[in-house]
């Protein structure tokens, strides 16, 4: 009745709901519960929290950050106040992949579809994207570190050719200086297995394994990142595209850079940023 009120008038909604006027008001003048005082306290935080996540955070990851501002909620209470004030994290849709060209040198599968390392730059994941915008196409290449997912290396550009992944490594290479060898792992696309790019593996002592052709699995972990970003950033623009190849540039450089590797809670992680995990795991580099 009281969200109502500038729609109906009182009388006319007791009568229809069969409440007393006197009710009504008496209601109005009570002061709330201890538990209705405690969910607004709570919602506040959760508003604060997902805005902070850009809107991308669901109830687990709001948990784990209330949880580390030393605030116990379930989930279910969490998800319920989420639900009630209109809050909703994102969810994922499909991913595109490249394949290689007829004759070009491949690599053997090093990796196995073992995802882990024990310290930083031990091993990375590559992969590449299209992005859409109303200017057309917009290629993102990206180099990930295993060992705490943090995006070490990207590049974009309007075409997708083997300069676009040699860039997003000479990135990571120049960012990161390996001290021990890293393990490069890619799939077959015809960038990956290109002369150009092998050669710039063998002059940065990068060892390449690349998975087998047309199996997603062989790199899950870059293709969950893409996935990620599509459903966190492009997938929320107006249509599921950019204005232009320079704002899709912008966003996708704030969006990795200012969220993603630093703020951004991955549950593989414990609920830690990336750039978090390695402080407290390996010392930030």
């Amino acid at each position: 009745m009281k969200a109502h009120r500038a729609e109906f008038s009182i009388a006319a909604m007791c009568r229809v709901l069969r409440v007393s006027r006197s009710g009504y008001y008496a209601w109005l003048k009570r002061p709330p519960s201890r538990w209705d005082a405690a969910d607004r306290e709570l919602l506040e935080l959760i508003r604060r929290i997902h805005a902070e996540s850009r809107g991308t955070y669901g109830a687990p990851r709001v948990q784990a950050k209330l949880r580390e501002l030393g605030v116990r909620a379930s989930r279910r209470r969490i998800g319920r106040l989420m639900a009630r004030d209109g809050l909703r994290g994102v969810c994922r849709r499909r991913r595109w992949s490249t394949t290689r060209s007829d004759g070009s040198e491949v690599a053997a599968d090093l990796v196995n579809r073992e995802f882990h390392a024990e310290r930083p730059d031990e091993l990375w994941v590559a992969d590449a994207t299209y992005v859409p915008t109303a200017e057309g196409t917009l290629y993102l290449a990206v180099v990930q570190d295993v060992f705490s997912r943090r995006i070490v290396g990207w590049s974009m550009a309007r075409r997708q050719k083997a300069e676009l992944m040699i860039q997003a490594l000479k990135m990571a290479v120049a960012r990161r200086r390996p001290r021990n060898q890293v393990t490069h792992h890619s799939d077959h696309g015809s960038q990956y297995t290109s002369d150009p790019f092998r050669e710039v593996c063998e002059e940065s002592d990068v060892t390449v394994s690349m998975g087998s052709v047309g199996d997603c699995y062989d790199n899950a972990m870059a293709e969950s990142f893409f996935a990620t970003l599509e459903t966190e950033l492009i997938d929320r623009q107006p249509r599921g595209r950019f204005a232009s190849r320079e704002q899709a540039r912008s966003m996708i450089f704030d969006y990795v850079e200012g969220f993603y590797n630093t703020r951004r809670l991955h549950s593989s992680l414990g609920y830690l940023s990336p750039m978090e995990f390695e402080r407290r795991h390996a010392g930030a580099k």
